[in-house]
């Protein structure tokens, strides 16, 4: 029946065979022109005795695809026969015609089929409309692609800690910006805008496999999770989007503060109850490191940068420096050497004080182990610093952190060490 249906849209419906034969009659061409005389149709008239009588189908002209074919005029002094009896068979259009236009119907269906995203959507699965990311698992763990560009790699053509550390904040954004929760303030729920409170990380710890490369596309799954009463933790997954390959892990701890007297809150019920909905029972993807951090002065530390001040891009929308700012801090006092022939890999931070575009910063590195000083780290393993920031103006500690660093991959540069001249 579909094929019956397919074919009468391509070929007309022949009439009953009693109706294809119909009545001829006789025609008269004047022996001196070669103009058919329609007045001649449906009737039989005598123009000249030297005419040549014919005789031609009365029927009107068939229509082919809405084509008209040109009646055939026989010059003959013979009597021609009537023309076979029209079948199916015999108005079958050109197959070339009949193939471009399967063909084409063909090709407008596959487009419009790759038009449609036929994968399963489920209720608790909310899409960001641009595409940027989506909520997965139950409504839970939130998910982004990025691809690493060409600014974000530094000197060993690598993805910098302060880039995945930007790619981490930015997910955790928009997972409470996809599921609803987004209030006036930077990642504030409706609730704690209206309390005019807002959330700062207190705890940081990373922990990296592998740093991705220029051109690299990297997932970033990321999940909260209750942390004591006042207190909530977000986690961090960050894999390679082709293999699956994990190359970061890292947890945090996040308070609230209130955004005019500038000090700690705790976490209202209503708050909690918009956020509660949303956290996984599941520990840390990473055991917390427990250990103290010490704290250093200019007697203690190896190594002191001072003079540091923020820009006015540093700040974000709440006029603070923003966290992943501490880290370059942070780094500006480690010996070169170790930058040089090593890669940072394990990091743990505490937040203890928050700076504005008009403090002035002092960063000082301990380093701790075998390694000493004076050392060239060249021929040394792994490497543990410890990290301060604090006030110029004062003994205010702003950060303290530990970092752990193991030796670069050989086939980076071609020898430990060496900095290559150019890209």
């Amino acid at each position: 029946m579909v094929a019956f249906a397919a074919a009468s849209a391509f070929f007309p419906v022949v009439a009953a065979s009693t109706q294809t034969n119909a009545k001829t009659t006789t025609m008269m061409l004047g022996g001196g022109t070669d103009n058919l005389d329609t007045r001649g149709i449906n009737s039989s008239k005598s123009t000249s005795s030297g005419g040549l009588k014919v005789k031609v189908n009365a029927q009107a002209p068939p229509k082919i695809n809405g084509y008209t074919a040109p009646a055939e005029i026989v010059k003959s002094g013979e009597e021609t026969s009537s023309p076979p009896a029209r079948t199916f068979i015999n108005q079958l259009p050109d197959w070339s015609v009949l193939l471009t236009a399967i063909t084409a119907m063909f090709l407008a269906a596959e487009k419009q089929w790759t038009l449609f995203d036929w994968k399963p959507r489920r209720d608790d699965m909310l899409v960001d409309p641009f595409g940027l990311g989506k909520i997965v698992q139950d409504g839970l763990v939130y998910r982004q692609n990025f691809s690493i560009r060409s600014y974000e790699i530094g000197a060993d053509r690598t993805a910098s800690i302060e880039t995945l550390m930007n790619h981490l904040q930015e997910t955790a954004l928009n997972h409470v910006k996809t599921a609803g929760l987004l209030g006036d303030g930077f990642g504030s729920t409706p609730e704690m805008s209206r309390r005019n409170l807002l959330w700062v990380v207190s705890k940081m710890q990373v922990l990296v496999d592998r740093y991705p490369s220029w051109g690299d596309v990297v997932q970033v799954d990321t999940w909260v999770s209750a942390c004591g009463k006042n207190c909530m933790r977000r986690n961090w997954l960050l894999r390679d989007s082709n293999t699956g390959e994990t190359l970061t892990r890292a947890t945090s701890k996040w308070v609230m503060m209130h955004k005019e007297t500038r000090r700690l809150s705790k976490m209202p019920d209503e708050v909690r109850g918009e956020i509660e909905p949303y956290f996984m029972d599941c520990d840390p993807i990473l055991v917390e490191d427990s250990r103290k951090l010490p704290k250093l002065d200019d007697d203690t530390a190896d190594f002191v940068q001072a003079g540091l001040t923020p820009r006015w891009s540093d700040l974000d929308v709440n006029q603070h420096v923003n966290n992943v700012k501490y880290i370059g801090w942070i780094l500006e006092s480690a010996p070169p050497t170790i930058l040089e022939s090593h890669q940072l890999y394990g990091m743990t931070l505490e937040y203890r004080k928050e700076c504005g575009k008009d403090s002035v910063l002092k960063s000082l590195t301990s380093v701790s182990g075998d390694a000493s000083a004076g050392s060239s780290f060249l021929d040394v393993g792994d490497v543990e610093c410890s990290h301060m920031l604090r006030l110029e103006s004062g003994d205010e500690v702003v950060v303290k952190g530990r970092t752990e660093w193991r030796p670069k991959p050989v086939n980076n540069f071609g020898a430990p060490g060496q900095i290559p001249q150019s890209l």
